[in-house]
């Protein structure tokens, strides 16, 4: 009898919520096929099937947390089977080698089915999930087969029920409405502890500042009449690299147990990132290594990862430095909070078009943005944070600057 245990998926994982069994006591399994669903703080995750037979046992409950090396159910292996098998056939020959022939049961009615696995993401199993929906009743848009949101979505509609009658009715009052609940665990009680660590150990400064994002505006244009598309973060993140590399203390990690500041060699850029589940940090790894076309392809295919909930353990480890940009959401203004053990943060707010004195004395229309960034006071003081906003702000507002930066 082999154990299918809870194992440590990455980044140091201690323990894990059972969300979804892919299979039920009986069921006949193959190697590497997805037996459960697991919430770590980070993701979820499936873990597979380490041999082929038939599932004997389930030891743990749907939403139970629980911790790494705990056995989540059994799985008797084919090769055992195969023994067993073997031994009762040679008993019942010995048994019967004169019996009187019997007719034979149909062996079609005892076949095994075939394993069937609908291909959907974890996110689109739990939106079917919530809403009692079975999987195999929706159909699938997508040519390879697998189902999406939208078709969950679309599937859901088509069941829902007229309310036009219920709505008429006036709600009745009663003397105390029962509050809605929402689990507070996984991600959502892993950021709240980070958060809370953060605050408590760093003594959080912010510093405000604006940078004219007019000439930056008109360059991307530029781009993309000449069929290069490239988002607006790819060069905030590039230019901070360059910043960074002249203000080293703030890609830096205070070792309080040796009294040391660690002046980090790499350049692993945290992207904060909101999803469905709660905020997540992928990271473009070697931002100074890469063109700013790389780094625009790195974020696009990270953010939709992390919205879908397919990022690996080591797409979220070892950055050195978290950009926010909540300036596509309406976002005008924060004090964001440093993402533990990090020196520093960056938020990107609301790009707004604002009249604006040009060098020379004259009122135009330009694109100003507003951040925040904040900083751990231990580490650092206000004069360099602002000469570090400054040296940043200077290569977004002449960006020809960064091509004099390129490597």
């Amino acid at each position: 009898m082999l154990e299918v245990k809870l194992h440590d998926i990455g980044e140091g994982m201690t323990e894990g919520e059972v969300i979804h069994y892919l299979v039920k006591v009986g069921d006949t399994v193959t190697t590497d096929q997805p037996l459960v669903e697991v919430q770590t703080d980070k993701m979820v995750a499936e873990l597979t099937s380490p041999c082929a037979g038939i599932v004997k046992e389930i030891r743990v409950e749907v939403g139970e947390t629980v911790k790494v090396g705990t056995s989540l159910l059994s799985i008797e292996s084919n090769e055992v089977l195969a023994r067993g098998q073997k031994s009762q056939t040679e008993t019942k020959q010995s048994i019967e080698e004169n019996a009187t022939p019997t007719i034979k049961v149909s062996e079609k009615s005892s076949a095994s089915i075939p394993f069937h696995r609908v291909l959907a993401a974890p996110y689109t199993r739990k939106i079917a999930r919530d809403n009692n929906i079975n999987l195999e009743d929706v159909r699938a848009t997508d040519p390879s087969g697998r189902i999406t949101e939208e078709d969950v979505f679309r599937f859901l509609e088509g069941k829902k029920l007229t309310i036009e009658s219920i709505a008429d009715k006036k709600p009745e009052l009663t003397a105390q409405a029962i509050p809605d609940e929402i689990p507070f665990r996984g991600i959502r009680k892993t950021i709240a502890e980070k958060m809370t660590k953060s605050l408590f150990t760093i003594p959080h400064v912010t510093h405000f500042d604006e940078v004219n994002m007019t000439n930056l505006v008109k360059m991307r244009e530029q781009l993309k009449t000449a069929g290069e598309s490239v988002s607006v973060p790819a060069f905030l993140i590039k230019a901070l690299v360059i910043s960074l590399k002249d203000f080293p203390i703030f890609n830096a990690e205070l070792d309080e147990e040796n009294d040391r500041i660690l002046l980090k060699k790499n350049y692993h850029i945290g992207i904060a990132t909101n999803t469905d589940k709660g905020l997540l940090v992928p990271v473009v790894h070697d931002a100074d290594k890469k063109s700013i076309k790389e780094i625009n392809e790195d974020v696009k295919a990270l953010t939709a990862k992390a919205i879908a909930g397919k990022l690996q353990p080591f797409e979220m480890q070892n950055s050195t430095f978290t950009v926010s940009n909540v300036g596509p959401l309406g976002s005008t203004g924060a004090t964001p909070i440093i993402n533990y053990p990090e020196t520093a943060l960056i938020a990107f707010h609301k790009t707004k078009k604002q009249p604006i004195v040009n060098e020379h004395d004259e009122i135009v229309i330009g694109h100003l943005m507003t951040l925040s960034f904040v900083f751990d006071h231990r580490v650092a003081d206000g004069a360099t944070a602002v000469a570090f906003t400054n040296r940043f702000a200077s290569l977004i507002e002449q960006p020809h600057k960064l091509m004099m930066e390129m490597v």
